[in-house]
């Protein structure tokens, strides 16, 4: 895995701490170890288990049916679990402003999540913020622990290392959900109250390779069928023996894990900010980075693996160049796939070549239905129709056509937009993460209907969110709300 970030700007300041109860805890213990929290089930093949920790404190059983999201919700990465980037019933996209600016505690790297008259942002300070939707102001927060200082790592970029990944929200609990990156290398699954702000429980996992020290949890997370997943990889500079990997969490926080791990000496990260993409089927789709073996046989890495819903492998495919792209650092898993309502999917990563692959047919290495020419991509896609929209690290970001089973481009965004792309309001919304600045494109021609300055630097592979008549980013040192969407 070859990751580029930067250091967030480091606030001086902090929120303040949850209030703890040591009653409380000892009782969900209790209850905790009675229910079998202890316990794990594991992928298949050479994938290792995980054995869980107990939440610190009982997640209330929803009431009711769950609400779906509202037409001005992002409850997810690319608000949905196929992660097609599209906004429905968005107003028409049109000249931009800035709305609000808000500065918190730390880098927000994730999506902003929307749910009803909530903005969701995770910080590098491993804190979760409330925001009002249409002011910006902080509602509420939720601290989940102390971020680990650079210094205390192996290697890496970020500083401090704290909540990287995108948030999801599960509508069944009423709980939004984040993976903060603690003191003494924890990986602390947060389930927190919406739209209360409560913190619910917090559940320490186990990284399934064993080396937590080594181990980032960068993708977004994913609510599907009654599991929270979360993917990992390794830090900037693949130090030290992690391999990469993914949890199935219940989304109560009680009960037992489900997990895989890539079988591959050392690597194979699922580190792509898009995270894990769920089919109709709840089949759970991830990418998979360059690994250890450079000649035959294959060893899983550099892949589109298909797993069940308790995270067994059911399919892969591999580039008949995986050998090569390992030994060159060419993650095909630096980017999610683009899954299409027809069954395929476009698989993208650092080689430059786009995959066309029948979800049903991923059946090993050179499995593709069609390959051509895209370009490096790092992020998340945006899907519509045939069409998917794909993160470029260079040269704009590419529209691709999969019609007839072909994969063509049609057109390329302007070069210094390199983020990853959403749809919405008739309109390609993309951000150049290096300059700050957001575009919204023609999605018929890719060119720049209007542009603004964000003020702000921009975490690598940002991604925006659409909600009414607003655009929100992540920023080095908060979240930005663009009005014209």
């Amino acid at each position: 895995m070859w990751l580029t970030g930067a250091r967030p700007e480091v606030q001086t300041w902090r929120m303040r701490s949850r209030p703890a109860s040591v009653l409380a805890s000892s009782v969900v213990l209790g209850a905790c170890l009675l229910a079998g929290c202890s316990t794990a089930s594991t992928g298949d093949g050479p994938a290792g288990a995980t054995t869980t920790a107990p939440a610190t404190t009982a997640a209330p059983p929803a009431t009711g049916q769950p609400a779906p999201p509202g037409p001005a919700d992002w409850p997810t990465y690319h608000r949905d679990a196929a992660r097609t980037g599209a906004a429905p019933a968005q107003p028409a996209a049109g000249p931009l402003s800035i709305a609000w600016r808000r500065r918190l505690d730390g880098a927000v790297y994730g999506q902003p999540l929307v749910i009803g008259n909530l903005v969701i942002a995770a910080t590098e300070g491993d804190t979760v913020y409330g925001l009002d939707r249409a002011t910006g102001a902080i509602r509420w927060h939720a601290h989940v622990g102390t971020p680990v200082p650079l210094s205390a790592l192996p290697c890496g970029d970020i500083d401090p290392l704290g909540i990287t990944g995108t948030p999801v929200y599960d509508p069944a609990t009423r709980m939004v959900y984040a993976v903060a990156e603690t003191t003494g290398f924890h990986h602390v699954l947060a389930g927190i109250s919406v739209p209360g702000g409560k913190l619910v429980f917090q559940r320490d996992i186990p990284t399934p390779d064993g080396h937590p020290r080594y181990d980032q949890q960068r993708a977004a997370l994913l609510v599907s069928r009654g599991r929270v997943y979360v993917a990992f990889g390794g830090l900037f500079g693949d130090c030290g023996p992690y391999q990469g990997s993914i949890t199935g969490i219940p989304a109560s926080g009680r009960g037992p894990s489900v997990s895989y791990k890539v079988p591959t000496a050392r690597e194979g990260g699922m580190w792509a900010a898009g995270g894990p993409v769920a089919g109709p089927d709840g089949t759970v789709y991830v990418g998979v980075g360059n690994g250890a073996a450079t000649a035959p046989p294959y060893d899983g890495s550099n892949s589109i693996t298909a797993l069940t819903p308790g995270l067994r492998r059911t399919g892969i495919f591999a580039p008949a160049t995986w050998a090569a792209d390992n030994a060159g650092d060419l993650d095909l898993g630096s980017t999610a796939p683009g899954l299409l309502g027809n069954g395929t999917m476009l698989a993208n990563g650092k080689n430059g070549t786009g995959y066309l692959l029948n979800v049903h047919h991923l059946t090993g290495v050179g499995s593709q239905v069609a390959k051509a020419p895209v370009c490096a991509s790092f992020g998340g896609m945006a899907t519509s129709g045939t069409v998917v929209y794909v993160p470029c690290i260079s040269g704009g970001m590419a529209a691709v056509d999969t019609a007839g089973n072909t994969v063509r481009v049609l057109w390329r965004g302007p070069a210094p937009a390199q983020g990853s792309p959403v749809l919405g309001g008739g309109a390609v919304w993309v951000p150049d993460w290096s300059a700050g600045v957001l575009y919204q494109l023609d999605p018929g021609t890719g060119h720049v209907r209007h542009q603004i300055g964000l003020g702000s630097a921009l975490p690598h592979f940002a991604s925006p969110s659409l909600s009414g008549p607003l655009a929100l980013i992540g920023t080095m040192s908060g979240v930005v709300a663009v009005h014209g969407a």
